[in-house]
């Protein structure tokens, strides 16, 4: 059982989760911080244009400063300013200031003389200003805004984010594992169909209505299906034909030896022999060409090498003249493959064996290169292969005229092994007419790649 923490949904959720909350963190930051600078900005232009209004104002003559805001101190040292004159005492000028009630004298006698470098940041008694000053005819005039009203704004802004941003992301958790749990349920459906079919059930297949990934996923599995109930019945198939065929020469062996045993006098000791010599011989070859094709099947062929086939299609015309059959070897031609010279052997002598059955005066076998391939022909002069069958011979089993091929020793496995050993070399075999109008079997493969 999955852990539900090492689940999609709970990875999908605890990812978006980590994703969103970086991304609100760091936007509630740079939102704070934006805010306070545009704040401050404010401010700033605020202090500078009063710094101009009063600066016009005095400018135009000694009199009060006009009204501004309760919470601006405006200062104006070296002009009747008793602490900071710059002047004579002889200087008798009146000194312009705010009225009493625009602004707190004490504060504003704690506003120090600024050099004319802009806005400045100062405090007077703890508290934050912006102040900024500027040369006048009647003395240095000093002006600031308190920043109280920012740092507030920005304090209840970050609280409101502090609150909002996990609000948000629950939301989110909330909404991901909502979503995650509606997308998975297919999956889940799909799981446990998939998880009820065993291999008595394997005509089963799963529901692929969706047009989605998951619809695709299903279709995929429906195919796998198929070829696991297809290569099951190909399975129980061969089984049924291996066992059939392997019962037949047991059963041969044991009426002759039943009837030598029961009438001594209706058979001989020699004809006893011969055929459990004949049958132990079939039933040998059988037995190897299933084993064969049980290793093919599984992918253990032998070791690959350069093999030289032209010299195994001589030998095999060697071993047919051998026999009384007259063979045609003037198309063997140079050609060489990489793979196992013990497979590659056996493929071309089940080709010259069943030639050799089929036909009626001669065989012609061919060797010789075609682009990248090393093409190997074995024609016979018999009756040839029908065409609706000349794909079917290749499977396990078939016989196209029965008793004769049991007659000639046939299995039913020879040009099974000789495709099984074709695909595993990476080539082909095929059937076709030949020109003298028997049968023509073409092993295609490639050709060996120059070091």
């Amino acid at each position: 059982m999955t852990s539900p923490l090492r689940s999609i949904r709970s990875r999908l959720t605890i990812g978006a989760l980590l994703i969103v909350a970086i991304a609100l963190i760091a936007g509630s930051f740079a939102a704070v911080q934006v805010l306070r600078a545009t704040l401050t900005d404010s401010v700033s232009a605020a202090v500078q244009q009063d710094v101009d209004t009063i600066s016009s104002q005095l400018d135009r003559g000694p009199g009060r400063v006009d009204a501004i805001d309760d919470d601006v101190l405006v200062r104006l040292q070296g002009a009747g300013d008793d602490s900071d004159d710059d002047h004579d005492d002889d200087d008798d000028r009146p000194a312009p200031a705010p009225a009493p009630d625009q602004t707190n004298d004490e504060d504003a006698r704690a506003l120090p003389a600024l050099d004319d470098g802009g806005v400045q940041r100062i405090e007077v008694d703890g508290e934050p200003y912006l102040a900024a000053s500027e040369h006048t005819d009647r003395g240095t005039l000093t002006v600031a805004r308190p920043l109280a009203g920012v740092d507030e704004a920005v304090s209840a802004s970050a609280a409101l984010l502090a609150v909002a941003v996990p609000l948000v992301l629950g939301l989110v958790g909330l909404v991901m594992w909502v979503v995650a749990t509606r997308a998975l349920a297919p999956v889940e459906r799909l799981r446990r169909q998939v998880d009820a079919i065993d291999a008595a059930g394997l005509d089963r297949r799963v529901d692929a209505a969706r047009d989605d990934e998951l619809g695709a996923l299903a279709h995929t599995m429906n195919r796998m299906l198929d070829r696991l109930e297809q290569s099951q019945t190909t399975q129980r198939r061969f089984v049924s034909d291996a066992s059939h065929e392997l019962r037949s020469p047991l059963a041969t062996i044991r009426q002759h030896a039943e009837l030598a045993a029961a009438h001594p006098e209706a058979s001989s000791l020699p004809v006893l022999s011969r055929v459990v010599l004949d049958e132990g011989e079939r039933m040998q070859e059988l037995v190897e060409g299933l084993l064969l094709l049980a290793r093919l099947d599984e992918g253990r062929g032998a070791a690959m090498a350069p093999t030289d086939v032209d010299d195994i299609a001589l030998a095999e015309v060697h071993r047919l003249r051998g026999m009384g059959i007259a063979v045609d070897a003037r198309g063997v031609g140079p050609g060489r493959v990489t793979g196992s010279a013990s497979l590659l052997a056996r493929a071309v002598r089940n080709l010259a064996d069943n030639a050799a059955r089929h036909a009626r005066q001669h065989v012609t076998i061919r060797v010789f290169e075609r682009d990248d391939r090393v093409v190997v022909q074995v024609e016979d002069d018999g009756s040839g292969i029908p065409a609706e069958q000349r794909e079917h011979i290749f499977d396990r089993f078939v016989r196209l005229d029965e008793a004769r091929a049991r007659d000639a020793g046939g299995s039913g496995l020879g040009l099974a092994i000789v495709r099984e050993i074709a695909l595993a070399h990476g080539g082909t075999v095929t059937a076709s007419d030949g020109a003298s109008g028997g049968a023509l079997m073409t092993l295609s493969l490639p050709r060996a790649t120059e070091v």
